[in-house]
């Protein structure tokens, strides 16, 4: 086993190859830590529930297809509520942050973090930090309670305002013990995370008795390990409004093509999702796999057979697919640290006008639609509402049980606590060499687009 130190791993093993990566707790740097009884012993909401407490040996394995000969792999702690807790409920002050681009669920994330500290195990003190990371020491604080937070989950957004940028190590862990908040929950991607993971080794270093957690979330779907992040569903749910109106416009019109640009810097789930659910895209391009435009097996040629046989066409496009094609690059950053990109769907709809102008061979009427930001404005749908509410509380458990350094997240469909480092360490990306892709291939009936050269 593996914890000395701030950054070491912790792991425990076992027979057959079993690892487990295990996340921290606030017993491995503070001696002596009181415990007390959990207050759901005596809730009558779950005083219906047979087994309401998770075995301290339950883990859940990160990857379920094996072989026989196979071990056993890693697994990650389950996620829920322990007998004992560290927390006496009365003293608990504890924060919310929201940080980075806005995200289907984030308001549910935020009422049911508030709803499961108090319905659950009686904690009365919260707060939400205001605007991001740099509001924990340049912004105001709201209280937050179940009748301030109770309908927020109906709306878009996030009611503690949002930002990029703008932390501080130092300052945010200072203000933290100022406050005299001992639980921190941040909401945000993975360069939020790892801002999360500064907090905690610098609250780990001072040996404050802090649980930080963390809840995983991008629109972009890119962040490893974990099944799914909450509103992906939502956001490929709208994508198909926009699908949809493309669709309307091509097929009204002789030789018509509908262009839409989805949401995927790095990563094309949103536009691979979409294209599957909707049925009604001809041609998808993601980040993930290139694509060329002239000559033979090239887009252009593509479109034209695909007007010629169908008489209109929809091309669903992320907005980091085609940068390399693009003539003006920008070698800038946004304040996450993001590459900020070209506008590749306005791009491509003059550049697929120019082409068909100067072939004169037909005539095209092509319809271009950007719902890049409303697809991620909208309130959660019902399956992201209760995928975030789990979550939430899954992240009030951990941390009232004492754990901190982790994520909440959903794995092979089992509630786990993840450490930083897995989440932060790369992005998930579309394997262009799997079957999803292939079955989106097979929907559209699109080609490859690999250069031969």
């Amino acid at each position: 086993m593996a914890s000395n130190g701030v950054d070491e791993i912790k792991l425990v093993e076992g027979p057959a190859g079993y690892v487990l990566e295990d996340v921290p707790h606030l017993s491995d740097y503070i001696l002596d830590l009181p415990t007390y009884p959990n207050p759901l012993q005596s809730n009558a909401a779950y005083s219906v529930v047979r087994q309401y407490f998770v075995d301290e040996d339950d883990t859940v394995q990160e990857k379920i297809v094996v072989h026989k000969d196979s071990p056993r792999g890693t697994h990650f702690r389950r996620a829920g509520p322990r007998q004992k807790v560290y927390f006496k409920p009365s003293d608990v002050r504890a924060c919310i942050v929201t940080c980075g681009g806005l995200c289907p669920g984030l308001n549910t994330v935020i009422r049911e973090i508030v709803c499961g500290l108090h319905f659950m195990y009686g904690v009365t003190e919260v707060i939400g930090v205001d605007c991001g990371f740099r509001g924990f020491y340049s912004k105001n604080t709201v209280a937050l309670t179940p009748k301030t937070v109770s309908d927020i989950h109906k709306r878009g957004g996030t009611i503690l305002g949002t930002s990029r940028g703008g932390h501080d190590t130092s300052k945010i862990v200072d203000n933290i013990q100022d406050r005299e908040i001992n639980q921190v929950y941040i909401i945000g991607g993975d360069g939020t995370q790892k801002g999360a993971s500064a907090i905690y080794k610098e609250i780990r270093r001072r040996g404050l008795n802090v649980a930080v957690a963390g809840i995983p979330k991008t629109i972009d779907n890119d962040i490893p390990v974990i099944d799914k992040s909450f509103g992906f569903d939502t956001a490929v749910e709208e994508a198909q409004r926009a699908i949809n109106a493309a669709h309307v416009e091509a097929t009204s019109v002789e030789n018509g093509i509908g262009l839409v640009k989805l949401m995927g810097r790095y990563s094309g789930f949103i536009a691979m999702y979409a294209t599957l659910a909707s049925r009604d895209v001809d041609c998808c391009l993601i980040p993930e796999s290139p694509f060329y435009l002239e000559g033979k097996g090239g887009l252009y040629e593509f479109i034209a057979k695909r007007l010629r046989e169908n008489g209109h066409m929809v091309i669903v496009i992320a907005e980091g697919a085609g940068q390399d094609l693009v003539a003006e690059s920008i070698d800038q950053q946004d304040a996450s640290g993001n590459k900020l990109l070209k506008d590749v769907g306005l791009w491509m709809s003059l550049k697929i006008k120019e082409h068909f102008a100067k072939q004169s061979v037909m005539d095209i009427t092509l319809k271009y639609i950007d719902p890049t930001y409303m697809i991620r404005a909208i309130p959660a749908n019902a399956s992201d509402n209760v995928y975030s509410t789990l979550l939430a509380q899954s992240a009030v458990h951990g941390a009232m049980a004492g754990y901190t350094g982790f994520v909440s997240g959903l794995v092979n469909g089992r509630h786990t606590y993840i450490p930083f480092n897995r989440i932060t360490e790369r992005q998930n990306k579309v394997v262009i060499t799997d079957r999803m892709w292939a079955r989106m291939l097979s929907s559209t009936n699109q080609p490859s687009f690999m250069n031969p050269s």
